[in-house]
């Protein structure tokens, strides 16, 4: 019965191969959208990842960057750099804000920059230079890529024209880029010229990081300091919360569709099958072998879906953003195993469900008709 099974369903490679492909298709709707949600979601926090801190020093109060506002007195970054244990420090001034690139409002980290501290600056340039002096400004490449605006022209921070003197990698996000500009302009809009925004704590070696994070905060008034760990943690979290979280409901609408296209094709698969198992009903083969041929067809249908499933996210998924550079995916071998786990129990479930119906028939009906 499983071998009759087995090359019946093979007997219509054509419609096996739709089946298969029908699967497919639902499941890449659901790795795609996870895959998005997990680049966006990373993508917000890799300038707090790139900067490799030990310690983040902010204002009291303050736990995040992500739609935050800190200030702290620079004296503060000399005061915490002779502490023990302390081996350099860096900072930043920060605002988070919309930017007019090529006649649009892009929503950005504005980190402002000083030579002082030039690891603070971009990690990965496309072109140009990478610390903006007076006037000028670092953005995405991305961003250059989808306006067509060059080195030279002109943005707009607030009110503030500045020029593009470079193009960085792997600072854009659809919800949030990474723009730099110079200390002094942002320190300008802020009235802030004389503090920091986040300072980057570098540990001694041997320096337990949390220890170091709980003397700041004793040694230093009116300071914040976590763990780099910790911070991304928390920014991470509420970046989530205030933007991702639409991708992770449109990843669980796209589940819940998948599911019912599993289920259908896996009942319908059996259900045309119903007069063929009714005659071997017929013929003498019981329940059991009823219900293991059903299983069976509905299994192959399934895995040759999920090989196609892998096969075009390691593939086409991949590759997608080379043309769409704006979309940032993270594709991984653990969305196409969540995908597996809850596609076969949906389809043993549907096919035992159409079986069974097979299983209850009168066998002599079937000569009836």
């Amino acid at each position: 019965m499983f071998y009759w099974s087995l090359k019946t369903l093979f007997a219509e490679p054509v419609r096996l191969m739709v089946s298969a492909l029908a699967v497919a298709v639902s499941f890449i709707l659901v790795i795609f959208f996870s895959a998005v949600f997990e680049g966006e979601a990373e993508q917000m926090v890799v300038y707090l990842e790139e900067m490799d801190a030990d310690v983040w020093v902010m204002q009291k109060g303050v736990s995040n960057m992500h739609m935050a506002s800190s200030m702290v007195w620079d004296w503060k970054a000399d005061k915490i750099a002779k502490l023990p244990g302390v081996k350099e420090v860096s900072a930043i001034l920060y605002l988070n804000g919309p930017v007019k690139i090529g006649g649009k409002d892009w929503f950005s980290y504005i980190i402002g920059l000083t030579h002082e501290y030039p690891r603070t600056g971009p990690w990965a340039m496309a072109q140009g230079k990478a610390m903006p002096g007076p006037g000028e400004a670092v953005i995405p490449e991305v961003i250059s890529q989808l306006t067509g605006i060059q080195i030279g022209d002109e943005i707009t921070m607030i009110d503030r024209p500045l020029r593009i003197v470079g193009f960085s990698k792997e600072t854009f996000s659809m919800a949030s880029s990474v723009v730099f500009v110079s200390r002094e302009d942002l320190g300008d809009l802020l009235e802030g010229s004389d503090q920091h925004s986040y300072i980057m704590v570098y540990a001694e070696p041997g320096v337990e990081a949390q220890a170091l994070a709980e003397r700041i905060k004793e040694e230093i008034d009116k300071v914040n300091a976590l763990t780099s760990e910790a911070f991304i943690s928390s920014d991470w979290q509420l970046a989530v919360q205030m933007g991702a979280e639409i991708i992770r409901m449109m990843t669980l609408l796209g589940t819940l569709l998948a599911t019912l296209i599993v289920a259908f094709t896996a009942y319908s698969l059996i259900a045309r099958k119903k007069q063929e198992l009714a005659i071997a009903k017929a013929l003498g083969f019981g329940n059991g072998q009823i219900y293991l041929a059903a299983l069976s067809q509905s299994v192959v249908v399934i895995v040759l879906g999920l090989l196609f499933t892998l096969f075009i996210s390691f593939t086409f998924l991949a590759w997608l953003p080379t043309v769409a550079p704006q979309i940032n995916l993270v594709v991984r071998l653990h969305q196409f195993i969540t995908v597996a786990i809850v596609a076969l129990p949906v389809a043993i479930l549907a096919s035992l469900s159409a079986a069974r119906t097979v299983a209850k028939l009168d066998p002599m009906t079937v000569f009836h008709q």
